[in-house]
């Protein structure tokens, strides 16, 4: 349960409560259960205090320091996280359902099994998140910064893109969003991606010096076709395995020319990758 003489000091306010903390900086916080429903902590220090399963619905925790704060099972619905610190938190299995977390640091938190429907994500940093299993329906992701985050298992359905003041744009795959948009809105990238479907043309082979008037030969027929070739030239054998390169240039291009005069080093990748030839 939360400490008593805690919560009375909670109870005095922001200032109160953060010179307390200042005075008292290896003091453990534990707020266990404690009921802060609606309270107003705008810029409180919580930083690894323990919050699990407290009650902190619509409260205002905008610009918190909850920095390595455990609240796995808090009841955060509604609140206002808006430019919180979150980084390292435990959010495991947290109610975040409508929560406002614009702009607030989520790296390395821990969202597993965490409800973030409705949640206005807008401009939050994801940085090494954990979201298995986490719910992410219907959440406001704009200018959403995601870098190497953990979804597995996680529900994502209908995640809007799109500010308040525009026609509303979801996908459901937070990991491509950002490129969606920039698709959706940069003429440049719409070119790009328009150039390589249409021009680009992929030359797989292993080109040793003695074939390198072959390769030269091909690329400028291509070139004078108004096609743009990119050469794939297969490593030694002994190297690592190269598939799944092969097969993502190669769904990317609008076809495959293929040298066959070593076909050993052709001829798997080959077999992977489902495009004309």
């Amino acid at each position: 349960m939360a400490d008593k003489k805690q919560l009375e000091i909670l109870e005095q306010g922001v200032i109160v409560w953060n010179r307390w903390r200042a005075e008292n900086p290896d003091k453990k916080v534990s707020l266990h259960r404690a009921n802060l429903r609606e309270r107003k902590l705008d810029g409180v220090n919580l930083r690894k205090a323990n919050l699990r399963r407290a009650n902190l619905s619509l409260a205002d925790l905008s610009g918190a320091d909850l920095t390595e704060a455990k609240l796995s099972r808090a009841d955060l619905r509604g609140s206002t996280l808006s430019s919180a610190d979150l980084r390292g938190a435990d959010l495991r299995g947290a109610d975040l359902f409508g929560a406002y977390l614009s702009t607030a640091d989520l790296s390395q938190a821990d969202l597993s099994g965490a409800d973030l429907t409705r949640t206005y994500l807008n401009h939050c940093i994801l940085v090494e998140t954990t979201l298995v299993r986490a719910y992410l329906t219907q959440a406001r992701i704009y200018g959403v910064s995601v870098w190497n985050v953990n979804l597995k298992e996680s529900i994502q359905q209908d995640l809007i893109i799109t500010t308040d003041m525009e026609p509303t744009i979801t996908v459901d795959n937070l990991e491509v969003a950002q490129f969606i948009h920039l698709l959706l809105t940069n003429e440049k990238i719409r070119d790009v991606i328009d150039t390589i479907a249409k021009k680009v043309v992929l030359i797989l082979g292993r080109f040793t010096d003695k074939r390198l008037d072959l390769l030269r030969a091909i690329r400028e027929k291509l070139r004078e076709m108004d096609y743009s070739p990119v050469l794939f030239d297969f490593p030694a054998p002994e190297q690592k395995n190269w598939v799944k390169t092969v097969e993502t240039l190669a769904h990317m291009c609008r076809f495959v020319i293929m040298d066959l005069t070593d076909p050993k080093m052709v001829l798997l990748e080959m077999a992977r990758i489902d495009a004309p030839v």
